[in-house]
């Protein structure tokens, strides 16, 4: 005999319509309707009734422990690595972290309930949702890929606060380049192209905001140089040239949200290559890179999703161009009259060759 157990309500329900088809209070056919069930279950119901009771009508794996259930070593083991090694992931970010270096394999709502159970939560807080309509991805990687910087603590306190520039793409939301710098500037953006072009190629355009990194942002004034007078516009920057020389069109975005997939980029690192740091111990700029270097393929894998058209968009460096000639900073400057040309408060001395004797009000290139 099934020892007494506590009936739910539903199960109770059954108990009546049972005992008013014994006291011919009920047919089976009209029981069934009741019960929501077929004649032949009724009657297998009602003979288990007879025979073992209200038990009968429990379920028989109540009170018994599932054999899948996760044991309370693990449970207390997710707990205790949730508020230590990786103190402030996500539930996503830790359960993958378990997977990854602890061998722990679980689903992100099981690392949920535990957490939630201890009374942990999520430091990922969710804001409301504005309605927007995203624009449609580029349908070719190596299309369209955007640009930007985020200064962060990305060391927490073992470091300084940096500036992460990286480039995703557009069509596959792959990290085509990332590299770690003191500040956001032209240098940094440098690094980042020779990066692509290295690992990937040329895009056809890039996607930047309004810096003036990017773009002269100040208007037109009687200071520019006559060229720019004439030409009704100012010289590009040092960016702006590398990207002309490179044949890369430049876009620049008027506002955040029309960049959102290089803003929500920045939300993701700013969680998951936080923590990536703090495990790998990453204290120095160089520390930093060397752990973006390593995370970057790790992201594509999980996070990259598959271009609308098969392919790559990216071009190779032609031939007759040289990657070391195009990325660097390029300066003009006039031969004074005893064939010399100052520089960052250097002056350098123009010497005669077999070309010509004398390199007077010459234009240099520095």
């Amino acid at each position: 005999m099934r020892e007494t157990i506590t009936l739910n309500t539903h199960e109770q329900k059954r108990v009546m319509v049972l005992n008013r088809l014994l006291a011919g209070q009920l047919t089976a056919t009209e029981a069934a309707v009741l019960l929501t069930l077929s004649e032949r279950q009724v009657r297998r119901l009602l003979a288990a009734y007879r025979k073992e009771g209200a038990a009968a009508l429990a379920h028989g794996n109540r009170g018994k422990k599932p054999k899948q259930r996760i044991s309370d070593q693990v449970r207390h083991q997710v707990i205790a690595l949730a508020t230590t090694t990786y103190a402030g992931c996500n539930y996503q970010h830790l359960r993958d972290l378990l997977a990854e270096r602890e061998g722990l394999v679980l689903s992100r709502a099981s690392v949920r309930r535990i957490l939630l159970a201890a009374g942990i939560a999520s430091p990922k807080t969710q804001r409301r949702r504005q309605h927007r309509r995203r624009r449609t991805r580029s349908a070719q990687e190596g299309m369209l890929v955007q640009i930007d910087g985020s200064r962060h603590a990305w060391l927490e306190e073992r470091g300084p606060q940096l500036t992460l520039i990286a480039a995703i793409d557009d069509a596959t939301g792959k990290l085509a380049a990332a590299v770690v710098r003191h500040e956001e500037d032209a240098a940094g953006y440098f690094l980042l192209v020779q990066q692509m072009l290295e690992q990937h190629g040329r895009p056809l355009a890039l996607y930047h905001d309004r810096h003036g990194i990017f773009k002269q942002t100040s208007k037109a004034k009687e200071t520019d140089t006559l060229q720019e007078q004439l030409a009704g516009k100012q010289d590009p920057t040092q960016f702006g040239r590398l990207l002309e020389e490179l044949e890369i069109t430049s876009i620049a975005a008027r506002s955040p949200q029309v960049k959102g997939r290089v803003e929500r980029l920045f939300g993701t690192l700013q969680e998951r290559l936080v923590v990536e740091l703090r495990l790998a111990g990453a204290s120095t700029l160089t520390q930093a890179n060397q752990v973006v270097a390593d995370y970057v393929p790790r992201f594509n894998a999980q996070f990259a999703v598959e271009a609308r058209q098969e392919g790559l968009a990216y071009r190779p460096l032609p031939q007759t161009l040289s990657a070391s000639e195009l990325i660097c900073f390029k300066y003009q400057r006039v031969v004074a009259a005893d064939n010399t040309s100052s520089f960052a408060k250097q002056r350098l001395q123009l010497l005669p060759d077999h070309e010509r004797r004398s390199y007077a009000k010459a234009c240099a290139g520095a």
